[in-house]
This record gives structure tokens, C-alpha cells and sequence, in this order.
């Protein structure tokens, strides 16, 4: 099968007209903003919305601004922006490394920040990317916008804290003087969902690890992070015998499932190894050696 069944569309004009289209519709209507997730789904009848909201029309939720201390990404913002974004290159390169390895260009022009983050898919790069900067998700609903922090947005598999009438409308990445962040994925072929990959965040105070964030995709890490890798960290040295140690712990910590991507052990191996390699490469950027 591989034609959707019938559905209504709608085309919003806000973001409080979306929330109202979503409350009269009920369960059963749907957003779409890229649409790479939710159109192969119905097509192959795995979902089959009564109702379709579109909210490409939206340019207010496409914006990546600096607001004080935080750099706001709005939901709407393609893949592409945030690539090619100097501002998300200047304070966060671990957005830049990641999005240079999601899809291909094709799905990265059309695919949306907030879409990748609301499918919740447990092999999501930007998951484990915005958990490792310990960002926070801006959701509104008809009685206003809410914060969540993106480590409590993802419930599990396919479930966000977000409520059928609320919408994510952007997340609140804070910016931290002198940290560094980087971003490694291991894929079968170029542009495919992960086979491991791991993202970390550090800011040094001379040698010592002042704040760390470690996420992880594909290798069953709940809420997509490494709260115990962190935990040996901080407050320790940022030696290279520590982020080896911190890769083994997050890597014993991590509950992969075997599938065509290859067995747990080899997953387990992999989440170690690029938690270390990540870790490396951001107390680098965090020292002023690597761009």
C-alpha cells in the first residue's frame, strides 16, 4: 500500500491557529512541517490522520536568534538553516557536525528542527545533540507557552511530553563562555539513521571539567543521555584517562538493542568509543584548538 487514506487539510495562519485547529479535530489531526516522517507512515497506512494541520506557512517559528543568554531555534527552522546558520556555528558546533551527517541535502531543505524532535525517534541525532547542551523545549498551547527541559521532553519511543493541542514552537539552547561541543555518528552508508553516535558538550575551568553534557542515540540511553558518564566528570580533570573512563561507563549504562545495524556488544563498544572521541574533540574546541 502506498497511498495515504483520506484525510481533511487545513492550512494554519498562526501558531494559536494551529492549536485551535488541533483542539476542533481532536486526536486524530496531525501537524506537518517536513513531512519525512508522517507522509512514508501514511502512506504505508501505519498512520492515518482524519486531518492534516500544515504549518510551513509559519516564518515566525523559522527563526535562530541570540536572546540574552540562550540562543533561541525555532521549531520551523529547516535542517538546512541550521547547517549553514553562522550563529549556531559561532556558539554551538555540535549542531554543525550533526547536521552534516543527517540525510541528504534533499530531506535536510525540507526537514524541520521541531519535527525531528517531536517524532522522538530513539536513533534521532538532534535528540542526543540538544540533550547533551541541556536545552529547553518552548511548547504553547491555548493557555500559553510552557518550558520543559529537553532531557523531560522525550517520554520514550515515539512519546514527548508535548499534549495533542500544544505545540513545540522552539528550544532555548543556553550559551556558555569558553565551552566547546562536538558531535560523531556512525552510520551503514552516508545520510542513514545511526548505527551509534554521541554528542558532548564541555566548559573547562583551566584544566577542570566545570560542566559537561554527554547524549546518546540509538543505544537505548534514556532521555538520550549519560547522566553517570557526566557524573564522573564533572568536577574532575579533563584528561584523556578520564574520557576514556567516562566512555566506558556511559557505554555500560546504555541498553542497545541487537538488530540489522549489528549486535549489543558491538553497539556497546561503539557508544564508549565515540563518548570518548567526542569528549576529546569538545575540551579541544573548549580550549581554543580546534574550530
Amino acid at each position: 500500500m502506498q497511498v495515504p487514506a483520506q484525510f481533511e487539510y487545513h492550512k494554519a495562519t498562526s501558531v494559536d491557529d494551529a492549536i485551535a485547529l488541533l483542539t476542533r479535530h481532536g486526536p486524530e489531526s496531525f501537524l506537518v512541517a517536513g513531512g519525512h516522517s508522517l507522509l512514508p507512515m501514511m502512506k504505508l497506512r501505519l498512520a492515518e490522520p482524519e486531518t492534516l494541520i500544515d504549518i510551513n506557512g509559519l516564518d515566525e517559528l523559522a527563526v535562530v536568534a541570540v536572546e540574552s543568554d540562550h540562543v533561541r531555534i525555532g521549531a520551523m527552522v529547516r535542517h538546512s538553516a541550521l547547517l549553514s546558520s553562522p550563529v549556531i556555528a559561532e556558539h554551538f558546533p555540535i549542531f554543525t557536525d550533526a547536521e552534516r551527517l543527517i540525510a541528504d541535502p534533499i530531506v535536510r531543505n525540507r526537514g524541520t528542527v521541531g519535527g525531528s524532535l517531536c517524532q522522538a525517534d530513539p536513533s534521532e541525532d538532534l535528540s542526543a545533540a540538544f540533550s547533551a547542551m541541556r536545552a529547553t523545549a518552548v511548547i504553547r498551547g491555548a493557555d500559553g507557552e510552557r518550558e520543559v527541559p529537553v532531557r523531560e521532553f522525550h517520554r520514550g519511543p515515539y512519546e514527548t511530553a508535548a499534549a495533542h493541542e500544544e505545540i513545540l514552537v522552539a528550544v532555548r539552547v543556553p550559551i556558555r563562555a569558553g565551552s566547546g561541543s562536538a558531535y560523531a555518528k556512525l552510520e551503514r552508508r552516508a545520510g542513514d539513521w545511526a548505527v551509534a553516535s554521541a554528542g558532548a558538550m564541555l566548559r573547562l575551568e583551566g584544566e577542570t571539567v566545570a560542566e559537561v553534557g554527554i547524549g546518546l542515540s540509538a543505544v537505548g540511553a534514556p532521555h538520550f543521555v549519560a547522566p553517570e558518564a557526566e557524573e564522573h566528570l564533572r568536577g574532575g580533570p579533563a584528561s584523556d584517562a578520564a574520557f576514556v573512563e567516562a566512555g566506558r561507563i556511559a557505554s555500560a549504562h546504555c541498553s542497545p538493542s541487537a538488530d540489522q545495524r549489528g549486535p549489543v556488544d558491538y553497539k556497546r563498544h561503539l557508544a564508549g568509543e565515540l563518548t570518548t572521541r567526542v569528549l576529546r574533540r569538545a575540551a579541544r574546541r573548549s580550549r581554543g584548538e580546534e574550530a
